[in-house]
């Protein structure tokens, strides 16, 4: 099993006896990130105003391939980066005619900043949701693609979902359940937590992520797969779309990049894609892929299932079980008490994450079997 606690020092080591068990949530940086940090400060300091050609150039395209390459997308050029994902949405949102509601298949799963804007759209009549639910999982995917096949406009849905850990991968089977609808995958949960091999659908999915959770890259990095010829034209569109090679419309329009480009919005700070670039670049030297990061996460939460039960948690509360369905990088159990055991084990120095009546457990890089054992014994203590 891997021990890469001395690569995270900067973190561990800021408050001693803290476990934290909420990779999932906000995933501790490689120390690595805080040179890059620094990098990015002094790098404006010495070129000022021409920062952005280098930013926008060198930075932005190694980035891009490292992202490309653990996605296995053929053309790096397709990635475009903001700092969230929720303004990658409303452009994404921003590609359809106006006048008409946008017809929407999404889960009952998906996140806060996708299903709070899409109800709020509702309210005023200008999309018309359709919602499948998640459970049970067995059933899913065949009943995505079902409502996927009555007339969507879009289909969004998580690759992991970050209430459940339940992951799906059939993303070339919902593509053809599709048809001409816009088809979105969110992978905030499933980007470096699990393999992912977007080659078969690079020409006809987006995928969206970020360096929040497994990238270990902290905020304000997000990014876009965007596949060629679909949403050409985002009524959402910033200053820096100008800046790639513009396909002139021949009638006055407003011009757009062919590529990922032409979903670039305006000014940011650029740290993010400093740590990203040092992330990735830390990944490499270590050898590491999404496939050694999962099978450390997985063991890591086997070890733990193992010692069940605990402080009242049981195997029986476990929501996803990994050995009958893929899951993400984390457990979640569900029971009446979430929230009083949250705040239990919060109080003895074990961090964890809960969502009304869901406890989550993440596990990471920054994590051994020592960790694991530690938590198994603290929480022993709880249950006496």
């Amino acid at each position: 099993m891997l021990d890469l606690k001395a690569h995270f020092s900067r973190f561990l080591m800021c408050e001693q006896g803290r476990l934290h068990f909420a990779a999932h949530s906000h995933h501790p940086w490689p120390d690595v990130t805080r040179n890059a940090q620094l990098e990015a400060w002094d790098t404006a300091a010495r070129l000022i105003d021409d920062k952005w050609d280098y930013v926008l150039g060198p930075l932005l395209d190694e980035v891009r391939r490292h992202v490309a390459g653990h996605l296995n997308l053929p053309d790096p050029a397709t990635l475009v980066f903001a700092p969230n994902t929720h303004e990658l949405l409303n452009r994404l949102l921003s590609c359809f005619p106006a006048g008409r509601r946008v017809r929407i298949v999404a889960s009952d799963g998906e996140f806060h900043s996708f299903s709070r804007q899409i109800a709020r759209l509702a309210e005023d009549g200008l999309v018309d949701p359709v919602v499948v639910a998640v459970e049970p999982f067995e059933t899913f995917p065949d009943r995505l693609a079902e409502a996927a096949r009555a007339r969507a406009d879009l289909v969004f849905v998580s690759q992991v979902f970050f209430n459940s850990g339940f992951a799906w991968e059939d993303f070339a089977a919902l593509a053809a359940a599709a048809g001409e609808a816009m088809v979105v995958i969110d992978g905030y949960h499933g980007f470096l937590a699990r393999p992912t091999d977007l080659s078969g659908v690079a020409g006809r999915c987006f995928y969206l992520a970020g360096g929040y959770k497994y990238a270990m890259s902290g905020e304000g990095v997000c990014f876009l797969h965007c596949p060629p010829g679909w949403a050409p034209r985002p009524r959402d569109t910033g200053w820096f779309a100008a800046f790639g090679a513009l396909t002139a419309s021949g009638d006055g329009r407003v011009a757009y990049p062919a590529d990922g480009w032409r979903f670039m919005g305006a000014t940011f700070d650029p740290t993010g894609l400093f740590r990203m670039r040092a992330a990735m670049r830390w990944l490499a030297d270590q050898g590491l892929d999404a496939a050694r990061i999962h099978a450390h996460a997985r063991a890591l939460g086997d070890r733990f299932l193992a010692a069940l039960p605990l402080a009242g948690l049981t195997t029986e509360r476990l929501l996803v079980d990994p050995s009958r369905h893929a899951i993400g990088n984390f457990l979640t159990f569900d029971l009446d008490g979430a929230a009083a055991l949250y705040r239990r084990l919060h109080d003895a120095g074990i961090l964890t994450d809960v969502r009304g009546r869901r406890l989550r457990f993440g596990f990471g890089l920054y994590q051994t079997a020592g960790d694991v054992d530690a938590l198994i014994a603290r929480m022993a203590t709880l249950s006496a």
